[in-house]
């Protein structure tokens, strides 16, 4: 039960665009063994900058 109420609540996250620091670590684990992550709050503001700061991205 408490798997699918996870499974579900990654997936809102997905939807409405949080970012989901254990979801990048499992990437780099996985396909950039060799590199260092981001530490959860340098991922963070890289996650709200990419967001945010690509001109055009918003309409106000």
């Amino acid at each position: 039960m408490w798997a699918i109420v996870g499974r579900v609540a990654a997936v809102l996250r997905r939807v409405l665009g949080v970012p989901d620091y254990q979801a990048y670590l499992s990437h780099m684990r996985a396909c950039h063994p060799g590199a260092p992550p981001l530490d959860e709050a340098a991922f963070a503001s890289d996650a709200l900058s990419r967001r945010y700061d690509r001109p055009g991205s918003r309409c106000c």
